[in-house]
């Protein structure tokens, strides 16, 4: 009897320990871990908006639809509320990514303005909130870096055989992750044309 109650018990650790439920936990909470630094970076990022923008409007008054566009980009993301499900919903996923996108592009667009105020690019304060900057940008990218692997991996242990049984009794869904806007644009090769048409 002894033996019966021991062999099934060891036939019960076996099935648990491969069925994937564990990895799952470790799973979800590396994801939750990267995202929460993404969403450090992202929030670095803002914070050094209103400075940036502070700054340009000192010595480029009359860039006003640039620097409103740079407020309300800003204001649109402050206003995603960037909880831990959020990562769970493919559409406020969606929604967070595009406004994340709005802000780079904004900023983008303050900083070509820049390059017009030789004054203002010589200001101590704007080359170090540039620096500051780049460097968020540069953390920002490695941060995406990271959660985009952690959710593969996730994602590929809830698809695979026999984790994705596991997944399919305890709801477990693959998670969304970042992808590139423009798709499309970026897939067909640009044409070089040097010194035009013979």
């Amino acid at each position: 009897m002894r033996i019966r109650i021991f062999a099934l018990l060891t036939l019960v650790a076996v099935l648990l320990s491969g069925c994937g439920y564990n990895t799952f936990q470790a799973g979800d909470e590396a994801i939750k871990a990267a995202w929460s630094e993404v969403l450090n970076q992202y929030q670095r990022r803002a914070d050094l908006v209103p400075n940036l923008v502070n700054t340009v409007k000192g010595y480029a008054e009359h860039e006003k639809d640039v620097l409103t566009q740079v407020t309300a980009a800003r204001a649109q993301v402050g206003s995603i509320q960037a909880t831990p499900e959020l990562i769970n919903n493919p559409e406020a996923f969606a929604k967070f990514q595009q406004a994340q996108a709005g802000l780079s592009s904004a900023l983008s667009r303050l900083l070509v303005v820049a390059e017009n105020y030789p004054q203002l690019k010589a200001d101590a304060a704007f080359r170090d909130l540039q620096a500051q900057l780049e460097g968020t940008e540069n953390r920002i990218t490695v941060a995406r870096n990271r959660y985009i692997k952690t959710v593969e991996s996730y994602n590929v242990s809830v698809r695979t055989f026999p984790n994705n049984l596991t997944a399919m009794v305890f709801g477990y869904q693959v998670k969304p992750n970042f992808a590139v806007e423009n798709e499309k644009a970026i897939s067909t090769a640009p044409a070089v044309n040097f010194g035009g048409t013979k």
